[in-house]
């Protein structure tokens, strides 16, 4: 099995937005980032993956299997963490192992015991009462402990101090250790990403604007900084998008030989951040580029 999620020809319709024709597929044994500014469909596409959402048309298929014929099976495999608390919030995590743990072949209570020693989580406490921090951690507590295959993270680091942001990044480096494992990780914080993803989607209006790997995205797009006397038809066809203020310019290209080549040092060249990248693409997007 090369993908461990595949989308073919996906449509979804609503009121004020749309997804139209997606074709994607996840590479099994990576880290997968998915970016994408507020309302570019990156939540709905995630409800596709775990069948909390079917499309008007086309197929969403994990590890190979459809969910019409292999639900269980499929989500037997899976650790979900999502983007607030969906355990019952007068429930401890105590009770709330007792109920989820049957619910998987492969529950390890050590596992999340240890988890839960590790993140400093109260055991008998009611999750109503943790903070947002608090209750992501227990969702990762959750998730990792039943030897899924397939982790689907939507902002899991959203509410998470830097320090702890850190630590668990290394416990999900190790969990990428084993051979098969993959990681699909939707968040607004890129900075985790550019030292841990494998490859990077990015969404816009429900349009997939790019799916490369994050080490090529790193090498190919720059930043240029200049005059906009040296700006013209012909230059400017050098970049994907330009802004101008003041009598500079700043742009997005992903040529740098070719930037290098035409304005010489008349122009500063810098490494894109992934952050930089998606701002100037969905900039690009949106206004048909220049």
């Amino acid at each position: 099995m090369e993908n461990v999620i595949e989308f073919h020809g996906v449509s979804k319709s609503f009121e004020t937005f749309s997804i139209d024709n997606i074709d994607l597929q996840i590479k099994q044994g990576y880290t997968t980032g998915f970016i994408g500014p507020n309302g570019s469909g990156k939540s709905t596409m995630i409800k596709f993956m775990m069948n909390l959402l079917q499309p008007d048309k086309g197929k969403v298929s994990v590890f190979g299997l459809d969910y019409a014929t292999h639900e269980k099976e499929i989500k037997n495999r899976i650790g979900f963490v999502y983007d607030s608390n969906i355990y019952y919030e007068s429930l401890n995590l105590k009770d709330i192992s007792k109920i989820v743990a049957p619910a998987y072949k492969q529950w390890d209570n050590k596992q999340f015991n240890k988890y839960i020693n590790q993140f400093e989580l109260p055991l008998n406490k009611s999750i109503k009462n943790f903070s947002k921090g608090m209750q992501m951690k227990a969702s990762i507590a959750i998730a990792l402990s039943h030897n899924a295959e397939l982790i689907i993270m939507d902002e899991p680091t959203a509410g998470l101090d830097p320090t702890f942001r850190r630590e668990l990044l290394d416990i999900f480096q190790e969990f990428m250790v084993n051979e098969g494992k993959s990681i699909f990780f939707s968040t607004h914080t890129t900075s985790d990403l550019e030292r841990f993803a494998d490859y990077i989607v990015l969404v816009d209006k429900g349009e997939i604007l790019f799916h490369q790997p994050m080490d090529k995205l790193q090498e190919q797009y720059v930043l240029v900084k200049g005059s906009t006397d040296l700006l013209d038809r012909d230059t400017e066809a050098h970049f994907i998008y330009i802004e101008e203020s003041q009598g500079i310019f700043q742009a997005l290209s992903k040529d740098a030989g070719e930037v290098q080549k035409v304005f010489e040092d008349h122009v500063v060249i810098e490494k894109a951040s992934l952050d930089e990248i998606m701002f100037y693409m969905k900039s690009a997007h949106r206004n048909g580029g220049n």
